[in-house]
Formats: structure tokens, C-alpha cells, sequence
């Protein structure tokens, strides 16, 4: 029975050599094609043509296959874009506006911004899980036809800023410095959260 398995064995492997070889000999040999027919002009000879072996299409280079690496603090905000990240300074530059910011209850990081969901937001209360943007206009000072402009250029950024953070799980709220600025948005929008700011 031994004798049988070896045998066999040794006849599938001559099998296998057989083959092997008959190929490496057929990779050596170039492939003729027919020489397609021209009209001669009289006078000129036709070049000699000569047998050129079939060039395989080398296959163009492809890119890796996981994705090319990033900096790590891109992929870390890529992947965990609703979790807040410090931001250790205020993104505008006016001074009332970081005071007022900064003044906010229970502030989780006073003296910069909070990033989340790729927006820079004025202040986070982490005990409430609460978004702030704060508006530092005059505009109980302002004439109708600023406040009119102020008003068209503040709602649709705070509806914005709100669904950004609803979408984290964030509430949000808006501090304003006068009780006329607060009316006047939510007569706009009943919605939004908004809270004068008697702290600044």
C-alpha cells in the first residue's frame, strides 16, 4: 500500500515537472503574426519585417489598498467629530465678546472655544451638555434698518449652529446683552434658545 502512495506520488510529480518545463518552453518562443499585406510601389522594397516576441501590457501601478494615512488629530476629529475639543484660545478677538464668553455658568473651558462638529462654538457647559454662541451687539442702540440687517445675517447662522449641535446631542443656547436683541430674534424664530447675559 506504501509502495502504491509513493509511486503515485512521484508519477504526479513527474506529471507536474512535464508540464512545468513544456511551459517555460513555450514563454521562450515568440509569437509570429502574419504580416498583413501591402501594395508595394514600384522602385522600394518593403524593410525587412522582423518577429517581435508578444510584449505582455504591464499593469498600470495601483495605490494601496487601506486608505493613505492622515495626521492623527484629522482622523481623530474625522472620527469622533461630536466630541468637544478645546480650542485654548477665542477664535474673534474681541475682547467684550471673550469676556462674555468666558463669564458663561459653569463654563467647562473658560479662555478659548470648544470644537465640535466642525464649528467652533463660544463656550461649553459639560454638566448640561450645553452649546453657547454669544451675540455682543448694541443693538438695542441700533436704528431699525441696522437691526433689520443684523437680525438677517444672525438667524440663519445660529439655525445652523443649533442643528450642529442638536446633531452631537448638544442642546444650545445664544447669549445676547439686551432684552431687545432677545425679542427680536425670537419673534424671527420661537425656537432658539436665547438668554440675555447680565453677567457682561
Amino acid at each position: 500500500m506504501g509502495a502504491v502512495i509513493v509511486a503515485g506520488v512521484v508519477v504526479v510529480g513527474f506529471a507536474i515537472k512535464e508540464a512545468l518545463d513544456a511551459y517555460a518552453l513555450d514563454m521562450g518562443r515568440p509569437e509570429v503574426r502574419p504580416v498583413p499585406e501591402t501594395r508595394l510601389v514600384p522602385e522600394t522594397a518593403p524593410a525587412p519585417q522582423t518577429p517581435s516576441p508578444k510584449k505582455r501590457p504591464k499593469p498600470e501601478p495601483k495605490g494601496p489598498d487601506f486608505p493613505p494615512l492622515e495626521p492623527p488629530e484629522v482622523t481623530e476629529r474625522a472620527r469622533h467629530k461630536c466630541e468637544p475639543v478645546p480650542v485654548p484660545y477665542h477664535r474673534g478677538g474681541n475682547k467684550l465678546h471673550d469676556k462674555c464668553a468666558d463669564r458663561i455658568p459653569l463654563n467647562s473651558f473658560p479662555g478659548g472655544d470648544v470644537f465640535v462638529n466642525g464649528k467652533n462654538f463660544d463656550a461649553l457647559q459639560l454638566a448640561t451638555r450645553t452649546l453657547w454662541e454669544v451675540k455682543t451687539d448694541n443693538f438695542d442702540t441700533y436704528p431699525p434698518e441696522l437691526r433689520e440687517f443684523v437680525l438677517e445675517e444672525q438667524l440663519p447662522k445660529l439655525q445652523h449652529e443649533r442643528a450642529l449641535a442638536l446633531a452631537c446631542g448638544f442642546a444650545f443656547k445664544v447669549g445676547v446683552r439686551s432684552a431687545a436683541h432677545q425679542a427680536a430674534l425670537l419673534d424671527r424664530d420661537g425656537t432658539l434658545d436665547i438668554v440675555v447675559m447680565n453677567w457682561c
